[in-house]
């Protein structure tokens, strides 16, 4: 088929490489703009963006697709279908109706749970026990159209939110080239999605990572697996940010009574144990404000850590 692609990070990029493999014509591919990272604040291309360059692809990066001037470019490619995945804007109800198969979007959860912007992360900080992949025909609402392919995917227990974005990524890859080749000999059979099984994932803010120790370990340990490597989860001691990168919840059999949360219970060689509102945080790897990611054991080095100091205070 001839295909419109959209997407713009690195989830994307999979799905783009299986559709080409797959033999499709990809006319164009649509995608952010340029953005300026790092400290240097030097423009860089989006992942996919990159991808399509690689094979020769036209790039369309239009501020706001839904402007007359892209939508008439894209309706100029007469394409079958657009593919979306994690593109990162709206499109108009025009543009949904430009292709004669429509638009389809590669989401990433079972549909419809988790719709929205962050459904990898908010499954693991919920603790769910599997996800998967829905192929859904595009409406005029928030993921809320007919699903047309589901596959599901286990989500291990120290499932962090990388690990688990690129097993739904390398899934979503398959799905969408066995969906593009039912929908094109129409072996597919629309399934609506029933509201009251709906449930939201909202977008991702660095407030989110703020660690709450009066929580259960458990809670605090899917917390900082859900978000990472982005926002990642955080504390504070002595005024400067900590990030938590590596923990797991312990069973305290006898808790102390009065330890306030946050307080250090035991410090080891290559890990610190923190109370929580139930059992203990064994911390394995972290990073303080100004410094690199590292493992206790290093970071012990240069800043011993006493038993009973409280993390989360902030001057």
């Amino acid at each position: 088929m001839k295909i419109i692609f959209m997407g713009t990070p690195e989830f994307a990029v999979s799905a783009l490489e299986s559709i080409l493999q797959a033999g499709h014509q990809v006319m164009a591919v649509v995608t952010q703009p340029d953005k300026p990272r790092g400290r240097g604040k030097e423009m860089q291309m989006p992942p996919v963006k990159q991808c399509a360059l690689r094979h020769g692809i036209p790039v369309l990066q239009p501020e706001r697709i839904r402007e007359p001037e892209a939508v008439e470019e894209l309706r100029g490619f007469g394409a079958d279908i657009f593919v979306v995945a994690a593109f990162g804007q709206i499109l108009s109800e025009e543009l949904l109706s430009l292709p004669r198969f429509g638009c389809v979007n590669i989401h990433a959860s079972l549909l419809p749970r988790y719709r929205g912007a962050a459904p990898i992360q908010w499954v693991i900080i919920r603790g769910e026990k599997e996800t998967g992949i829905t192929i859904m025909q595009m409406d005029k609402g928030l993921d809320t159209g007919d699903m047309l392919l589901k596959c599901k995917v286990p989500i291990g227990a120290r499932e962090t939110g990388q690990t688990l974005h690129d097993k739904l990524a390398g899934a979503g890859a398959e799905l969408i080239t066995e969906a593009l080749k039912k929908i094109e000999g129409g072996e597919i059979l629309p399934e609506k999605q029933r509201e009251e099984e709906a449930s939201y994932a909202s977008m991702l803010k660095k407030s989110l990572g703020s660690i709450d120790w009066t929580k259960a370990a458990e809670s605090i340990d899917r917390l900082v697996r859900g978000l990472n490597p982005w926002p990642s989860a955080y504390t504070y001691y002595q005024n400067k940010t900590l990030k938590i990168w590596e923990s797991e919840p312990v069973r305290e059999e006898c808790p102390p009574e009065a330890q306030e949360a946050g307080s250090i219970a035991v410090v080891e060689k290559d890990a610190f144990y923190v109370r929580t509102g139930r059992d203990l945080l064994k911390v394995t790897e972290v990073q303080l404000e100004g410094k690199k990611r590292m493992k206790v054991k290093d970071f012990l080095l240069g800043c011993p850590l006493a038993e009973g100091t409280v993390l989360g205070i902030r001057e």
